[in-house]
């Protein structure tokens, strides 16, 4: 089954969720093999946004030059996922035993090896542990203290936020039929657009998100009104 974007589909089925003063005693190694023989990584927008910041190149670039396109089976919404090297079968980044975009990394990468839910109603944010085969371990090392070395805890918010919205449009698009609908590929090409391209780079992206979907959201109404 191909990921889900926006349902806590970085989360593994692996117990309770952690609590942030928990004892997370994980430290990269920077062996790189999470980095190897990698082709489930979903992009959110933001993250497709950080990239292409990263790259110079705008987010629909980035998006038809690294990505596959497709559409998720349980949720109908447009979906993004890193395409990996055709010569490697590694992450597209990984070069020379490191990732060149390492401070534009996604989600995915730097949360490893934590999976992230996300309450679409609430947007409580809840982490999940499983066991890696590699890393360091230091004793004294928090949850917390993990997420703020990592750079998930300053982005948290609008995860959280992409997480609820992408729901609500998936609810909207399956009440009304998903792909069996007669301008689901109208509706589909316009929530693309507003969930990934439509952004100026020279622009920070949570008001153009929050913009986009303003936009989008009565729009769709009319789409998929019948």
């Amino acid at each position: 089954m191909k990921p889900e974007p926006g349902r806590g589909s970085e989360c593994w089925d692996l117990g309770p969720a952690l609590a942030l003063e928990a004892p997370f005693p994980f430290v990269c190694a920077g062996c790189g093999e999470c980095c190897r023989h990698r082709n489930d990584l979903v992009l959110s927008g933001y993250d497709l946004y950080r990239i292409a910041r990263r790259l110079r190149l705008s987010p629909r670039i980035v998006a038809h030059a690294f990505c596959k396109e497709y559409i998720a089976s349980q949720s109908c919404l447009p979906t993004l996922c890193l395409t990996p090297d055709p010569r490697t079968g590694h992450c597209r980044f990984f070069e020379g035993n490191a990732c060149v975009i390492h401070n534009a990394r996604p989600l995915a990468c730097a949360l490893y090896p934590l999976g992230q839910s996300i309450d679409p109603v609430t947007a409580q944010v809840e982490y999940h542990a499983q066991m890696p085969l590699c890393g360091l371990s230091v004793p004294e090392r928090t949850l917390r203290r993990y997420l703020e070395d990592s750079a998930v805890e300053e982005r948290i918010g609008i995860d959280a936020r992409w997480a609820v919205v992408c729901t609500q449009i998936s609810d909207q698009l399956l009440a009304a039929g998903g792909q069996q609908h007669f301008h689901f590929s109208a509706a589909a090409r316009r929530i693309q657009k507003a969930l990934y391209l439509d952004y100026d780079l020279g622009n920070e992206f949570y008001p153009q998100f929050q913009q986009n979907i303003a936009v989008l959201m009565p729009l769709l109404t009319r789409i998929l009104t019948p």
